[in-house]
């Protein structure tokens, strides 16, 4: 038995959360910087080097501390149970059609990946045509991208080993099932974009040896890769050796006429360039410059492009663009800007179905593609619409809707009759209609209504005691609209109360909502956080001991900075892949790209010292009694690398004072959310379940 395992039984009273764990040794090294006449000590940035000796051990270490204490759980074995109950069962993406062919994923229930189908009737069970779960055999192989040949002859796919960014592809004949010999490596934020018997992705030249997930990635190039041939030999398309720190990808119109390229530096806008392939020698031309704008090519007619961007309409619009005249004034409104946000637009059946977000929840609409309206899609209520799929010559379409209390829906969609119909729902082991979800809008700090949707049994008593998981993102443009999770349903079961918050920051009114939550202005998303808080305690809907707090990437990044700037308002941390060192975090891997929502300490002293105001690592004070936290990350997450996590926990370690166990749970073998099994997913909801019961004093019932 460890002496951390003799320790913890040696209490007896049940109440082994409150003693004093004996954390791992983490030593210090004399690392400094200077910046703008200020030093800052970084005595853990030993733990950056993820491959070393002495940090696998230190990594060996925590996690003996964390499972052991995780172990020790006296109901962990019951809530991995029930979660493995109600994780297994039944699951479909919406059906998309090349050629003759539709293609569909399913999943059993507890496969550790779905698996992609074919069949030339949806309405009938399809064939396998690739199943991920042979990749390997202990599940860290998973599928990372793909792509079909418009003619529905070939599948490239690309996989990701332990949950990498890095990917692998492959490719195989739709007819035959015949694995061919391309084999492409060294591939990263990259698609698969189709054109006659090869295709267009995007990579890096290789790494050196031993720094794969942690160098600074630079110089992304596009190719085309001709089937048959080695990828020695894939045509150079596209790159500038003059920016090294920009990203493109590339993009095929329906008919194969025009190469599009994306190019996207540190911000969140991009430049667009394009070719006509049919015409021989042509170059690329620029027609949208970058960066401080969206631009997005949903198809072409006759020769004109139509383009979906924010330029001049933050909640976004639909143009028309002469790409031989393409500067704005010249382009012709299709779908102008409205109070709604323009999620996205498709061609289906001769028309366009274009997505709406709604204070956050969906809205579709029919309209001609000359921007007549013709009609709404009715869809089931409050929740997301997703996957929609259609041919622009076919008059079908399918889509799925969820919400919050109801897993995905599949609908299949007639565009001309403007019919929607259930195509398939799964069953699960969850009655949806005990639930309710209610979205309220509460006031800031500064006064900015924000929006919460909040989950619960119907019939709780709101007597300010009820447990709460707080859950929020709050940056990159990105939107939490309504999303079934199937890991809330044991917290749900036991009296919890699942919200979720719609932070600035994210892109849910668009882009000043976005631009309101970064760099100078990164506090508003904390006080946002914070504000959701005081919130539910002011509405009786909890208190401050039963309030969990939870995200992931820069979601752990909020999670650390408002443990810290208010440890009194949260009984329980779960920051999950945070980006915690906010002087370092440009200097890895892709971390330079998050620049248009952080800025650097390169940018000015102003920037500097407003990130050192917040950064979670930075800022922990000693002897201040923090939430009960666990920190979860990965020893392959080369997004986020593993190091953030490291350095916070080993700072929160030496400077947290009191009885709050503050842990980390490091994966192996797995990524930034990817690369991991089933099993493996349950295990780590399990633990995280576990600890917030434990440290809630909540005895589950199931």
């Amino acid at each position: 038995m460890s002496a951390f395992l003799a320790a913890l039984f040696s209490c007896g009273d049940g109440k082994d959360k409150k003693m004093v764990l004996e954390y791992p040794h983490t030593k210090k090294v004399d690392a400094r910087d200077t910046l703008y006449g200020t030093i800052v000590e970084d005595p853990y940035r030993w733990l950056e080097h993820d491959t070393a000796r002495d940090v696998k051990a230190w990594v060996e270490a925590q996690n003996e501390v964390t499972f052991g204490y995780l172990e020790s759980i006296p109901f962990r074995d019951k809530v991995k149970e029930r979660l493995t109950d109600v994780w297994n069962y039944p699951r479909y993406s919406a059906p998309f059609k090349k050629n003759d062919l539709y293609f569909y994923f399913h999943n059993d229930g507890l496969q550790d990946y779905s698996v992609l189908y074919m069949t030339h009737d949806p309405e009938k069970d399809g064939e396998v045509l690739l199943d991920p779960n042979g990749f390997s055999e202990d599940g860290t192989v998973s599928l990372a991208s793909m792509g079909i040949s418009d003619n529905g002859k070939y599948l490239a796919y690309g996989i990701s080993r332990g949950g990498s960014d890095w990917n692998e592809v492959f490719v195989k004949d739709i007819e035959t099932g015949e694995m061919l010999d391309d084999h492409l490596k060294w591939i990263k934020f990259s698609g698969i974009s189709w054109q006659g018997d090869g295709f267009y992705y995007s990579r890096y030249d290789a790494p050196e040896e031993g720094a794969e997930l942690s160098a600074s990635n630079e110089y992304h190039k596009v190719y085309y890769h001709q089937l048959g041939t080695s990828q020695k030999d894939d045509r150079l398309v596209y790159w500038n050796p003059q920016e090294p720190r920009r990203n493109y990808t590339a993009g095929i119109t329906d008919d194969e006429r025009f190469l599009i390229i994306y190019e996207s530096a540190a911000s969140q806008g991009n430049a667009m360039y394009y070719k006509d392939l049919e015409l021989e020698g042509s170059n690329f031309h620029r027609i949208a410059p970058g960066f401080d704008h969206q631009y997005r090519v949903v198809d072409h007619k006759d020769g004109h492009f139509i383009v979906r961007t924010n330029y001049g309409a933050p909640r976004y619009r639909l143009v028309l663009m002469d790409p031989h005249n393409p500067d704005p004034e010249h382009w012709q409104d299709i779908l102008p800007e409205k109070e709604s946000v323009l999620r996205g637009a498709t061609l289906a059946g001769g028309r366009i179905v274009a997505s709406y977000m709604e204070d956050a929840t969906s809205r579709a609409y029919v309209y001609e593609v000359n921007g007549t309206l013709l009609h709404e899609i009715e869809l089931p209520g409050i929740g997301s619409l997703g996957g929609f799929s259609g041919d622009k010559e076919d008059n079908e379409g399918f889509y799925t809707f969820s919400s919050y209390n109801m897993p995905s829906a599949i609908y299949r969609y007639d565009v001309e009759d403007n019919r929607s119909e259930l195509f398939r729902r799964s069953e699960i082991d969850f009655n949806s209609d005990d639930y309710e979800t209610r979205q309220i809008f509460y006031e800031s700090k500064d006064g900015t209504k924000v929006p919460m949707f909040i989950t619960y049994k119907k019939g709780l008593e709101m007597d300010g005691n009820n447990p709460v998981y707080l859950y929020g993102y709050g940056g990159f443009n990105v939107s939490l609209t309504p999303r079934f999770r199937m890991t809330m349903i044991p917290f749900l079961e036991n009296g919890g109360i699942y919200a979720v918050v719609n932070l600035r920051g994210g892109g849910e009114y668009g882009e000043e909502w976005h631009q309101a939550g970064t760099k100078l202005q990164k506090q508003n998303v904390f006080d946002d956080f914070i504000a959701a808080a005081e919130y539910l305690i002011d509405q009786d809907y909890t208190r401050p001991e039963r309030i969990a707090i939870a995200g992931g990437s820069n979601g752990g990044l909020l999670v650390g900075a408002c443990m810290i700037q208010r440890p009194d308002l949260f009984g329980v941390a779960l920051p999950a892949v945070g980006v915690m060192d906010m002087l370092r975090y440009h200097k890895f891997t892709i971390g330079w790209h998050w620049a248009g929502d952080y800025g650097t300490v390169d940018d000015s002293e102003e920037m500097f010292r407003y990130l050192l105001g917040y950064s979670p690592l930075h800022t922990l004070e000693k002897g201040v009694e923090y939430p009960a936290t666990m920190v979860t990350t990965a020893d392959h997450d080369d997004r986020v690398v593993p190091a953030h996590s490291f350095k916070f926990i080993a700072a929160l370690q030496e400077m947290h004072e009191g009885q709050n166990p503050v842990l980390i749970r490091i994966e192996t073998k797995a990524g930034h959310g990817a690369g991991k099994s089933t099993e493996m997913m349950i295990e780590e909801t399990t633990d995280v379940l576990s600890f917030l019961f434990y440290n809630m004093d909540i005895k589950p019932k199931f």
